[in-house]
């Protein structure tokens, strides 16, 4: 049984030591290779950090930023891991807000936070990856400098250098995942070990995942969804390559250049690569395909299923404070349209109302996470952790109340109606957005469509839907032809009352830090725009 995370490395260099690991372009580390630099790093780490001390961890997709996350568990200590496309503001805040002691980066970054690092005051140290005596002193004014490759290489020192005399378990806090913050400041999200651990042994038993497997990891690292590429690959030995892509186009030529067997994504990026051309030929290794952080629209289902025939579809469903809750089996899909499946292995999914009994078939109700895949709620906010982190059912049990509103089937399957703070009352009605969001994205002219309310004095809100055109519409037909069909569309296939009241084309989207469109912010340039 396997209590942290940096056993997933250790195990599989007893196991398999040869095997790769890990890959980031060229650079290839062996189960073996990357045991090794886990633990040596640990030992650095471990000399001027205290167990419990949170490491900041602020990288690209790298080698070194995940030999630092597993060396954190080694060492006793807590990674946060900071999406680089994040700016100086949003890492200070972070960094105050779970008082960072030790900061990994590279040069570049590092002078992007120049403006705040000397109001950082809970840093001690800082990490270079790409460090030299230059870069060394002319950022040491305000720290002490450490260039990451100098650190001392001597695996008989490990054993006097770790911490000792602590008890430890599964339990304890692994790292802090902060949320992409789309309203307010972002929340840090305590996810221990076992959730780590059970949250990779569940994917990977319904994914079948195996030695075999080449996954191709293009989310961020400090997203659940994509540090969950690296758990499951390591659980079961196979191989992860390491992508930052700039267009649509990378992703595809990876797959093709390393046989890439499972690719995880979120709407925005299937978006985009339906939207490109390639060939069956330059994806025909690839196995299996997954879906999470929003819905998939069916038109974009059906073309990866068209252009991937022999990859199965996995739909997911998932919230960081319990990691993943549901998933829809390929052999459901055409069974079950729209539906985000049933619950993961290890965990137990209810559909409740206000008052907390459970709903009936087809009634809409707040879907409950219950069981040990819930993590230890949020950052010092005891608060907040109390509002979303509830007793259910015996003393043991933690359900997390997602605020996501669902509806159930006969057979138990779910379907995703939408968030509650997003639902839109209008006419005496509630309405889903995603329901008129799923119409709109059914024309073969819309690539995405986001819908939701502004306030009305009449109706209590008018519904404002924004569409972005697939990219060989959009100078194809005349806008004006365009609205009128997609409000044909809607007459048609959505009651009156869920009519858009106005409707706009948009360029392009916000997208947040976890590559998913930011709703809000949507919303709020809309307003602005009033």
């Amino acid at each position: 049984m396997l209590n942290y995370i940096h056993e997933l490395i250790s195990q599989r260099a007893e196991l398999t030591p040869r095997s790769t690991a890990l890959q980031v372009k060229e650079n290839r580390l062996s189960y073996q290779q990357l045991h090794l630099q886990v633990q040596e790093f640990s030992c650095y780490l471990a000399r001027f950090s205290k167990p419990e001390q949170r490491i900041g961890i602020y990288l690209n997709k790298n080698i070194e930023n995940v030999v630092t996350m597993f060396a954190c568990s080694v060492a006793e200590l807590i990674f946060v891991p900071i999406n680089p496309v994040l700016k100086s503001a949003q890492v200070q805040h972070i960094v105050d807000d779970c008082q960072i002691q030790t900061l990994v980066t590279n040069k570049a970054r590092l002078a992007g936070l120049a403006k705040v690092l000397p109001s950082l005051s809970s840093i001690e140290n800082i990490i270079i990856i790409d460090a030299n005596s230059t870069d060394i002193e002319e950022f040491s004014d305000n720290f002490p400098i450490i260039n990451f490759t100098e650190w001392p290489k001597n695996v008989t020192a490990i054993e006097s250098s770790l911490p000792k005399g602590r008890d430890r378990s599964s339990h304890d806090l692994a790292c802090i995942l902060y949320t992409s913050g789309s309203t307010g400041n972002p929340k840090g999200i305590m996810i221990s070990h076992h959730n780590l651990i059970l949250g990779a042994e569940s994917v990977s038993q319904y994914l079948q995942n195996t030695a075999k497997d080449k996954i191709l990891a293009v989310l961020p690292l400090s997203f659940d969804y994509g540090l969950n590429q690296l758990t499951c690959s390591f659980l079961v030995g196979a191989q992860c390559i390491l992508l930052d892509y700039l267009f649509a186009k990378d992703v595809i030529n990876a797959i093709e250049k390393y046989d890439i067997t499972g690719l995880a994504a979120v709407p925005a990026l299937w978006s985009q690569l339906c939207q490109i051309n390639w060939q069956q030929q330059q994806v025909k290794s690839i196995r299996y395909f997954t879906n999470s952080g929003g819905v998939l629209a069916q038109q974009h289902l059906d073309i990866l299923r068209t252009r991937m025939p022999k990859a199965k579809p996995f739909l997911m469903y998932g919230l960081t404070e319990a990691f993943r809750s549901t998933y829809l089996s390929p052999d459901e899909i055409d069974k079950r349209v729209g539906s985000i499946g049933k619950a993961i292995p290890n965990a137990e999914i209810k559909v409740l109302r206000s008052d907390g009994s459970e709903c009936d078939v087809g009634e809409e109700g707040q879907l409950v996470h219950i069981g040990p895949l819930v993590t230890l709620g949020y950052w010092q906010n005891p608060a907040k952790t109390k509002e979303r982190f509830k007793p259910y059912g015996n003393a043991n049990n933690i359900a997390v109340f997602s605020g996501d509103y669902v509806k159930k089937d006969s057979d138990g399957f779910l379907y995703f109606v939408g968030r509650h703070d997003e639902m839109i009352k209008t006419s005496g009605y509630r309405v889903s957005p995603s329901e008129i969001e799923e119409c709109l994205s059914s024309l073969s002219v819309v690539s995405t469509a986001v819908v939701f309310g502004k306030p009305d004095s009449h109706l209590g809100q008018l519904i404002i839907a924004q569409v972005q055109l697939a990219e060989q519409h959009k100078s194809a037909h005349e806008l004006t032809a365009l609205k009128q069909e997609i409000n044909q569309t809607c007459k048609k296939q959505l009651a009156n009352y869920m009519q858009p009241h106005e409707l706009y084309f948009i360029d392009e989207f916000p997208i947040n830090a976890n590559g998913k469109i930011d709703r809000n912010k949507v919303r709020l340039n809309y307003l602005a725009n009033l």
